[in-house]
């Protein structure tokens, strides 16, 4: 990933600096070329795959957004956006499934290069789609999918943070509670 700030959560709702908002665009741009390239004209998949992408990539930047004041609905949010990959993930194996292609093991040299070219910060986001935008379909389903699963990773720390900060700190409400009685107390 390119951007030096390399954040699981954001303190402020900037969810541009999210390294799992990066990520999920990288999985839209890749999942709209895939639809529009490689199914036919008219399957409801497109519709449906281009859906969950979206969807995905909408709710990290809602949740970031929404978490500044409401950590619940940031956790929700999270939550949906996780879900929606999850989907996503289950067309990209039905299309290698269905039309008998190798799905990459998670071991395999094609991964493994992913994998490194992603924590290379050198290597801007674009690469990834440009790369995939010259590759045939069996390729590109299979790099989402190695996308999603890390996506999956990250999106799974980031609920995990969000939990740990809402544990520690209670919700928005709670926050202001104690402020006010803080204040309160200092001024008897």
């Amino acid at each position: 990933m390119n951007n030096e700030q390399k954040y699981l959560t954001s303190p402020n709702g900037d969810f541009k600096t999210l390294l799992t908002f990066r990520k999920a665009q990288i999985i839209y741009d890749l999942t709209f070329h895939f639809a529009h390239t490689f199914l036919n004209r008219g399957d409801r998949t497109i519709d449906q795959m281009i859906q969950a992408a979206r969807s995905g990539k909408q709710n990290i930047a809602e949740g970031s957004a929404a978490g500044v004041t409401s950590m619940e609905t940031a956790i929700k949010l999270t939550n949906v956006a996780k879900a929606s990959f999850l989907e996503l993930l289950f067309d990209y194996e039905d299309f290698l499934r269905v039309r008998n292609f190798r799905q990459w093991e998670k071991d395999s040299a094609e991964v493994a290069f992913l994998r490194k070219k992603s924590v290379d910060n050198s290597v801007p986001d674009q690469w990834f789609v440009e790369l995939g935008k010259s590759r045939p379909a069996e390729t590109v389903a299979n790099m989402v999918i190695c996308f999603l699963h890390q996506e999956d990773y990250l999106l799974q720390a980031q609920l995990n943070a969000l939990e740990k900060k809402f544990l520690a700190l209670g919700g928005f409400k709670e926050q202001m509670f104690s402020a006010r009685l803080k204040e309160r107390n200092k001024n008897n």
